[in-house]
This record gives C-alpha cells, structure tokens and sequence, in this order.
C-alpha cells in the first residue's frame, strides 16, 4: 500500500535541472494526497519556467505511475518569485523583488547582448522583468531594444520606465542626443544611476536586470555597496584575458557579500553560416574552468553567431526576432539556471514584519 512517505521518497530522487536539487531538498513540495490508488502532488517553483513545466509534470507523473498499486496520478506545478536576501543592512525597494547583476571584468565581452537575451527570456518565461542600462557614459540598451525618446513623467518628479517587448527599461541614453558624449566624473555617475533606479515607477518586477559596465569601478562599487543586489552573473569568453579580468568582477561581489549565480561564456564556439564547421576561436573551456575555480555554475555558454550580432543592431534581440533558434532556447535556459540558482538563496521577510511605531501616551 503506497502511503505519503513513499511519495516523499520518490520525489527526493527526482532532480530539477535548473537548480540541480531535489525537490524535497528544494522545498518544491508543497502537497502530497494519496487517496488509496490516486496520488495528487502540488509543487512550487520560484523561478519562471513556462517552458519547462509541461514536461516537467508529465516526467515526474511517469516517475510516481510506474509505483506498484497507482492507478492515477496529478501533478500540478506552479511558480511563486519571492524577494531574496540583499547585501549587509540594505533593504530591498520597492516594486522589485530582485535585482540581479550582469557583470564582466572586460568590455566586448557581449555583456550587454546577454543582459537584454536573458531579460527577454525571463520574460518568455513568465517573470514581470525590468532592465537597468547602468553603462552611464555608452548605454546600449535603447538600441537593442529599438527605443528612443525620452520616457514619460506623470509627476514632474519620476519617471515612467520605457517599454519595450514587454519589459520595462530605463537608460540614460533616454535622456540625451545619441551624439552627446557623457563627460562626467564619478560621483556624477553614481548619482546619475542611484536616479535611474529610484526615480523610475517600475511596476511590480519580478527581476530588474542591470547592465553594468565593464570593470570594477564606481558604478559597480555604487552597485555593490548601496543598492540591493540579489545576485550577480559573471559574462566572459573562453579567452585567458577576458578570464583574468571577469575573474575581478567575481572577487569584487565576492567581497561585498553578493552571490555570484553562476558564469556565461559567451562567444564559446564559431559555427560557420556556409559549411556549419565550428571552430573554437577564442580558446576553450575556459568558462567551465573559472566556474570549477571558484565553485560556482557554468549556467550555459553561448556560440559566436552573426545572428545574435545582427538582431541586437536591429532593435530585436535573438529571443523575440527568433524564438524557437538554437540561441534562444539557450538563453532561457540560462535565465531559468540564474532564477533557480536564486532561488535556493535566503528569502527577505522583512516586509512580513509590523512596523513598530513608539508614541509618548
């Protein structure tokens, strides 16, 4: 007679791929019904995974049909994105649950490419996704996401965050002549990103995804130091120079206390659009090497492909101009390995808290 235990059992041998856990260990599990020969089992996800769900549910409904004496089985799953444990005393803002990172330790990395692929992909998935254009003095994001223009004000005091295939965005690049060059020097910068994120009205974000500029200087210390990150992602190639630089942008979370979700290598492998050969121009395994180094993931690595090049210039990213492409589908699955990685992270409850108010009676 199979009873809730034996369920239990089942489901802790059944790995998510995304996060790599079990479920139990997961803490998907969030029902478990046997009613003599029919079991119903409620999971949870707090990541966006649209396209994985479906054959998710009916894998896991083999797994629990093949027990002896079950004649009928449910499998629901569903997602719940919570708000994540921020760095040191910060607290997260609101109308944004997470706030992930997009790093790299070098410029022409395809850092910002990445960045805008994987918001899209979020979004694919299911998630409300903002992107943050932190590149103060060359943003790229009003590009690849074919807007311009400056975004609206309702208030005369905040700003309305620009929409572009469903996400929500903000640049500074909204906010001057493509031309005009940003002479400014760091407290103005810092300044000026701390104003993008706090006086923009984002609505209800899942995850705000914010486009860093190469290096470790002010506005990654600004990032780093006074806003509340949830995680970052380390961007690189699998060449040597770029492993030494993104190898300092990891050291630089590592020691501000936020967690690095795993590595991308972009630009792993060359396939030639004539005859399909590929050829590792800049080296390889050099993204699954830092990861091992450092005991974090390699969440995916990305091939040099003219396409991913061709669509961001265009204003449409790989993930809306070719959904089904071997590159798109890459992208997702990079961006629900990150969401699932953050995931396992402690969750904030400080909203959940009352607040307490001292008055003199």
């Amino acid at each position: 007679m199979i009873d809730k235990a034996d369920i239990e059992n089942l489901l802790k041998n059944i790995i998510d791929p995304n996060s790599e856990t079990d479920l139990v260990s997961a803490r998907s599990v969030k029902k478990i019904i046997v009613d003599g020969a029919h079991v119903e089992v409620d999971l949870e996800l707090g990541y966006p995974a649209k396209s994985f769900i479906e054959g998710f549910e009916r894998q896991i409904t083999e797994k629990i049909s093949a027990l002896d004496g079950i004649t009928s089985v449910k499998v629901n799953i569903g997602v719940n994105i919570v708000t994540h444990g921020v760095q040191n005393t910060l607290k997260p803002i609101a109308n944004i649950k997470n706030i992930i990172a997009i790093a790299s330790g070098k410029g022409g990395v395809g850092k910002s490419t990445t960045s805008v692929n994987l918001a899209l992909a979020l979004a694919a998935e299911g998630a409300t996704v903002g992107i943050l254009d932190a590149d103060i003095y060359g943003p790229s994001i009003p590009t690849m996401l074919g807007l311009s223009g400056y975004p609206e004000s309702q208030d005369n005091k905040t700003m309305m965050p620009k929409v572009s295939y469903g996400i929500q965005t903000i640049s500074i690049g909204y906010l001057i002549e493509p031309d005009q060059p940003m002479i400014w020097r760091g407290p103005m910068v810092t300044n000026a990103l701390q104003q993008l994120l706090n006086d923009t009205n984002w609505a209800d974000v899942d995850y705000l995804i914010v486009d860093l500029p190469p290096g470790t200087g002010d506005i990654q210390l600004t990032l780093s130091q006074q806003i509340p990150v949830s995680g970052a992602v380390i961007v690189t190639t699998p060449q040597d120079i770029a492993l030494i630089d993104a190898q300092r942008g990891l050291g630089m979370f590592e020691k501000v206390n936020v967690p690095v979700l795993g590595v991308v290598e972009n630009m792993s492998m060359h396939i030639c659009s004539e005859c399909g050969h590929e050829e590792a121009i800049f080296g390889t395994g050099g993204g699954a090497a830092m990861a091992e180094k450092n005991n974090i993931e390699l969440l995916g690595s990305l091939p040099l492909d003219m396409h991913i090049r061709e669509f961001a210039d265009c204003g449409r990213p790989t993930v809306v101009a070719d959904p089904d492409s071997r590159a798109a589908n890459i992208y997702k699955e990079i961006a629900r390995k990150m969401s699932a990685k953050l995931a396992l992270k402690s969750k904030d409850f400080s909203s959940k808290f009352p607040k307490i108010v001292i008055q003199n009676t």
